[in-house]
């Protein structure tokens, strides 16, 4: 039986400017065409250009006038975090939208970023808590909402305090769980801060529940030449319309928690199907690992201290 339609509605976001970091494909692609098609002016950072370039042919085949834009930026290196960040400072825009959406995931080897820290660590985490950081003028201007893309695994395993970079050993999974928890805490914080300091920015979480996106499929550039055993049953499920999503489907959170006057600071959207796998987007309970504002304070001093990225006092 042909699965039921799944969508919502998104506002008019004329006169609007939404930045979507992994925008080059997947759900981060779908995320970039509808804020587009809903008038908004995209900017896609992206680390290959060729990509980049093929995701800006696509909007605009599906919405002729997009206003889309490619911009660079590697998230796995804090110079090229700053260097974004410095551009569109120095462009004087406010930013209504942003959408930390990009990551990588479970490596079969450990790799480091070009700052050293393990690659999922660095990247999911630390390098969209310096974009913020980098950008945090402009979000205040456009009194922007933030919305941090996690994922069912910040529901499993913890934050490995002790070896944050995991040199010690390395586990691919627990080592992803923990960048997506440790994003999570520093959305949530994030929402505390601006609330408490009046920065003026709406900060959410969002989870696509599983789906057959690109994040488990062959990726050489990060040591894996074929799929995984596990992204190719979610295709067979998603075809069926098994418990799972669509990459349509796994957008909708996210996009949802980004432009929906309902969607409030410091909470917590995924799809509302059985076990939070697929279905219409909804709140939810936050996961056990995300409660702590102790813990969400320490991830924020620790990732400070490892991006020398320094928030205002005020």
């Amino acid at each position: 039986m042909p699965r039921r339609p799944i969508d919502i509605t998104v506002s008019d976001l004329s006169g609007k400017r939404a930045l979507v970091t992994g925008a080059s494909d997947g759900i981060g692609l779908g995320l970039a065409t509808r804020l587009a098609a809903a008038g908004a002016e995209v900017l896609l950072p992206v680390r290959n250009p060729g990509k980049g370039a093929a995701a800006i042919a696509t909007i605009r085949q599906r919405h002729r006038n997009a206003n889309v834009s490619l911009r660079e930026l590697d998230l796995s290196s804090l110079a090229s975090v700053a260097a974004l960040g410095e551009a569109l400072r120095e462009e004087g825009r406010p930013i209504h939208i942003l959408v930390n959406n990009a990551g990588v995931m479970t490596p079969p080897d450990r790799q480091r970023t070009a700052d050293g820290f393990e690659l999922q660590f660095g990247t999911n985490h630390l390098g969209h808590f310096a974009l913020v950081g980098h950008l945090l003028p402009l979000l205040r201007a456009g009194r922007a909402r933030v919305t941090s893309q996690l994922s069912v695994a910040a529901n499993r395993n913890a934050i490995n305090w002790d070896d944050l970079n995991w040199e010690r050993s390395y586990h691919g999974f627990r080592a992803y769980s923990q960048s997506k928890i440790a994003f999570g805490l520093f959305g949530l914080e994030l929402a505390r801060r601006s609330q408490a300091k009046g920065w003026g920015i709406t900060s959410n979480l969002s989870h696509p529940g599983v789906a057959p996106t690109s994040l488990l499929a062959a990726r050489p550039e990060v040591g894996r030449d074929q799929d995984t055993n596990g992204v190719r049953l979610i295709r067979v499920l998603s075809a069926r319309g098994i418990v799972v999503g669509t990459v349509q489907t796994a957008q909708l959170p996210a996009l949802y928690a980004a432009t929906s006057p309902d969607a409030k600071s410091g909470r917590f959207y995924g799809p509302s199907g059985l076990g939070h796998m697929g279905g219409p987007p909804g709140e939810q309970k936050l996961f056990s690992r995300l409660r702590s504002a102790t813990d969400a304070q320490r991830v924020w001093r620790v990732s400070e201290e490892l991006t020398k990225v320094s928030f205002p006092n005020g």
